[in-house]
């Protein structure tokens, strides 16, 4: 354990805390120090304990065992909104706003201004428009309706909710997943900004060169357990940290690329175009290839993807091998011709998070199973047992509720759901958002497999190094145009990211 300097008295103290669940021991005497204005990295491989700890921070779970201290006092952390009082706020990766409300009845949410006992929308909408002036999103306006702003507009409204509270801890959980390139740099200036005022920030993040950038110290988590607390941030080296993390030595290792030359045609685009969003979009993806999309949030990447996979109206042309697709045929007719998706946001778009494994592996196949009106559960359940096999799903018990799993094999149950009856075109948007290191080299090769068996895959991934890691060629996309494409072998990080921050050709 780093000792801190000895002025510093820290402003929260955790030790020993356990948290058990039924069967489950989460958190297994978990230490966390934390200092007045530092960024304290919390590290740790999904299932480590980390959600568990910082729910426990905020008032959402309670500790079976250890003690919390804040600003050298016990305390006890009865609910959320103990926590807030006495200045921790949380903004979580699946983020708690609610889309009905507007962005500033959102960030003054239990906390409403108001005037003689009524709320007075217009004070609420001026001094939400100061704090999204001071997070650098002043664009953002506190009228509109939250449900209508992409995800990282919603990422920047959940900070200024936190700001709204009179803070001295902010948790902030995988706050760069849904940034573009640029706007992680305006987030990394308000952090800034806050721990000048001394105000501490617990930041998790599974892109250790975020850490090494932004944070002072490092607590790694393994099983539940802290394998290192007050690791400096910016000189430990990544090995070190990896190896804490994992309990064995892991690297950013992508499966090798297939030799032989890909198959026939799988999918053909012809001036795709969404109004206002991408236009004369043309590619092609081929039988057994991965062919990545790298650009900016907000270059219409993600929109590209959910135009193919019928989600949008579009002009234009798409044709799976050999045949047109109707933009009027919607998702459901996509699944029918042989398309698969991996959405973005997998816990609100692809799962029942209360539904067992097996069932949400089966949820696009349920006509597979039903005879007569009545479902062959056993069979489903068989087939269910295998993919969780055959993809290498932890813990190996189908009939687990899905929630209950980590990130990323949540992600492998919904590669496996498209595996049920086969496909010949798999989209994946964002496939390792907020999957941990181990678990991200699964699913590449995961989706190698794949591939390698002839299925045709088109990625979307916010990180340049894993499109070029996985990819066999690419697409780069600014503002709605595709401005490159090269077999991927032929490009590196810093190419690319001139590309599709400066507009700059090949």
């Amino acid at each position: 354990m780093s000792e801190s300097p000895p002025d510093s008295v820290p402003l929260l103290l955790m030790r020993g805390i356990v948290k058990q669940f039924p069967g489950v021991r989460a958190l297994d005497g978990v230490d966390l120090e934390v200092l007045p204005g530092e960024v304290h990295c919390l590290l740790g491989q999904n299932g480590a304990g980390k959600s568990t700890l910082i729910k426990v921070l905020a008032g959402a779970h309670q500790p079976d065992e250890g003690t919390i201290e804040l600003g050298g006092r016990q305390v006890r952390l009865s609910s959320p909104t103990a926590a807030i009082k006495l200045g921790i706020s949380t903004i979580y990766q699946e983020l708690d706003l609610v889309d009905g409300l507007s962005v500033a009845e959102n960030i003054f949410l239990g906390h409403e201004i108001s005037r003689l006992g009524f709320v007075s929308q217009s004070e609420a909408n001026r001094a939400a428009r100061t704090l999204l002036s001071r997070l650098g999103h002043g664009e953002i306006r506190p009228s509109m309706e939250v449900g209508r702003l992409s995800p990282a507009a919603k990422q920047v409204v959940s900070m200024a909710r936190a700001l709204s509270h009179d803070t001295r801890l902010i948790i902030m959980d995988e706050p760069s997943a849904a940034l573009a390139h640029d706007e992680v740099g305006n987030l990394f200036r308000i952090i800034r900004e806050l721990t000048a005022q001394q105000v501490a920030v617990v930041y998790i993040s599974h892109r250790l060169e975020e850490i090494r950038e932004i944070g002072d110290r490092v607590t790694v988590l393994k099983d539940g357990r802290t394998a290192a607390v007050g690791l400096p941030a910016k000189s430990t080296p990544t090995a070190q940290v990896v190896s804490l993390m994992t309990g064995r030595s892991v690297e950013y290792v992508f499966p090798p690329r297939r030799t032989e030359a890909a198959g026939e045609q799988v999918l053909q685009v012809r001036n795709l175009t969404v109004p206002g969003v991408f236009a004369d979009v043309s590619f092609e993806v081929r039988a057994g290839e991965i062919v990545g999309l790298a650009g900016l949030v907000g270059s219409g990447r993600s929109e590209i993807i959910e135009a193919i996979y019928g989600a949008r109206r579009f002009s234009g042309e798409v044709v799976l091998e050999g045949r047109a697709v109707s933009s009027r045929a919607g998702t459901s007719g996509a699944v029918r011709r042989g398309m698969g998706l991996a959405p973005e946001e997998r816990k609100a778009q692809a799962l029942l998070l209360d539904q067992s494994v097996t069932r949400n592996i089966s949820l696009a196949s349920l006509g597979k199973y039903s005879r007569l009106g009545w479902m062959d559960r056993r069979r489903e359940a068989v087939e269910a047992a295998e993919l969780v096999a055959a993809l290498d799903i932890r813990p190996a018990d189908p009939e687990r509720p899905i929630k209950t799993l980590s990130g990323g094999n949540q992600q492998k149950a919904v590669l496996a759901r498209w595996l049920v009856n086969g496909r010949k075109l798999l989209l994946l948007d964002e496939p390792t958002r907020g999957v941990d290191v181990g678990a991200r080299a699964e699913l590449y090769a995961v989706v190698r497999r794949l591939a390698d068996e002839g299925i045709g895959v088109l990625l979307v991934s916010s990180e340049v190094p894993e499109v070029l890691g996985l990819a066999d060629r690419v697409l780069v996309i600014r503002e709605g145009t595709i401005i490159a494409e090269a077999p991927a072998r032929d490009l590196d990080e810093h190419r690319v990211l001139d590309m599709i921050m400066e507009g700059s050709a090949l």
